[in-house]
């Protein structure tokens, strides 16, 4: 039995109640993110948590209900709705009216991944992966969560002690807790902050009281059908020129988060049901949310941390946080509830779940045992690495290039990737081995299992 059976066969022994408190965990892992990208750019909040939930069922309708994936706000497409907002106010319309034409771009970004999945399903996982081998993957991976790691700090500073007790809820908890306890300190250790912060006041429910039970979570204005009313046709065409260079990036940090996923659990899901599969679920999950006033989605590295710290890979947890998502999407007092969630206790939470995915790109890359000695593997990691943390850090997020803005990590993957092809002495083969492909060395694992 493989760690992956083992796991889904222990979730499914732990009941539905259990099977539903995993769920609540990993909403609640995805949710602190994701909503920060409709706070960020003024896209609805309702809609943000119906289209993850969404998205995510789509996902896992294209990868043959297999890949443990959770979909949710992508932080990537934050540069381009922000050009899209400028160049809409430079011509007379409002942020509120120019966000709708973002949403087009986005939509054409989401199609752009149609097209990498039809070359894994032509040529075959094995060519195209040539060019992604562990040595641009571990990086990226490591990237991630560390680019990630400063907004968790930003939030952490709002109130330290906060942070500190859901941080030590979630190790005490995962370290000496003992049967569902154990399962699910990340859930633990949000309600726990929140419990405490709300005990001394911290929290402003005033918003909370002011919301209704029900109500839809999108409104069509806000839509990208609302567009083509009396549309802008030169702002269509500059949207979409503005944002679909991001997909690129974006499809190479899905490869990332693949190779992440497939690392925490066992499973080689860049081979069964394959990447093509994988990139095609989250394009049209992307392209699916976009029409609808809805940021474009992304496989989340907070839910691939709850898996390795919980250790059950069921995707049926997944589904049911999915779902969970989607109902209360419908309810505009449980989205203000979460708004009144202290920053602190987000960012404890992030501070852990980040720093989990940095640690899998470590793992990545020694499990793998990447030859550093040699010049070429060690100026591909570097690049990808400073140019990542440098331009996110140094240069605010992200660098002005032609008619787009990229983030640090877009770029470092996309040299990472230049490099790799360009230097002599590739020697990567994708499908040679299981470990080589999802930096997982079955034999151990099993090994260990045994003891």
């Amino acid at each position: 039995m493989t760690k992956k059976q083992q796991a889904i066969y222990d979730a499914r022994s732990l009941g539905r109640g259990k099977m539903l408190t995993l769920g609540l965990q990993h909403m609640f892992a995805m949710f602190g993110a994701t909503v920060l990208v409709p706070v960020i750019t003024g896209l609805s909040m309702s809609a943000t948590l119906l289209f993850a939930g969404l998205g995510t069922l789509v996902f896992h309708l294209c990868t043959k209900m297999r890949v443990p994936a959770f979909l949710g706000s992508s932080f990537a497409f934050l540069g381009g709705y922000a050009a899209v907002v400028s160049m809409g106010t430079e011509q007379g319309l409002s942020a509120a009216e120019s966000l709708p034409y973002a949403c087009i771009g986005v939509f054409c970004a989401g199609v752009f991944y149609f097209v990498l999945a039809s070359l894994f399903a032509v040529y075959g996982a094995k060519r195209v992966m040539r060019f992604f081998p562990p040595v641009v993957t571990g990086p990226i991976i490591i990237a991630i969560g560390l680019t990630l790691s400063g907004s968790a700090i930003t939030n952490c500073t709002s109130n330290w002690w906060i942070a500190l007790l859901a941080i030590a809820i979630i190790i005490v908890c995962n370290i000496f807790g003992r049967g569902m306890i154990k399962i699910v300190p990340i859930l633990l250790g949000v309600l726990g902050s929140y419990l405490v912060a709300a005990c001394f006041g911290l929290c402003d429910f005033s918003a909370v009281k002011e919301a209704a039970w029900f109500g839809l979570p999108f409104k069509m204005e806000n839509t990208a059908f609302s567009v083509f009313s009396n549309p802008n046709w030169g702002l269509i065409v500059a949207a979409i020129i503005a944002i679909l260079p991001i997909s690129i990036a974006t499809m190479m940090e899905h490869i990332g988060d693949m190779c992440a996923i497939s690392s925490t659990v066992g499973e080689n899901f860049l081979e069964n049901p394959g990447l093509h599969r994988t990139l095609m679920g989250d394009g049209l999950a992307t392209a699916l949310a976009s029409l609808f006033g809805a940021p474009a989605n992304t496989t989340y590295g907070e839910n691939t941390g709850v898996l390795n710290i919980t250790k059950v890979f069921d995707p049926k947890v997944i589904r049911i946080a999915a779902c969970i998502a989607i109902i209360l999407s419908f309810c505009p007092k449980f989205s203000a509830l979460i708004g009144a969630m202290p920053a602190a206790t987000i960012g404890g939470v992030s501070l852990v779940l980040y720093g989990m995915i940095s640690a899998v790109g470590v793992r990545n890359i020694v499990e793998n045992k990447v030859d550093f000695t040699a010049s070429r593997n060690v100026i591909i990691a570097a690049l990808i690495l400073v140019l990542a943390i440098g331009i996110k850090y140094g240069a605010g997020d992200s660098v002005s290039i032609g008619f787009t803005s990229l983030s640090g990590l877009a770029i470092a993957a996309l040299v990472g990737i230049a490099l790799n092809a360009i230097l002599p002495g590739m020697d990567y083969e994708f499908g040679k081995n299981e470990q080589g492909d999802t930096s997982v060395n079955f034999e151990v694992n099993r090994v260990k299992e045994q003891k």
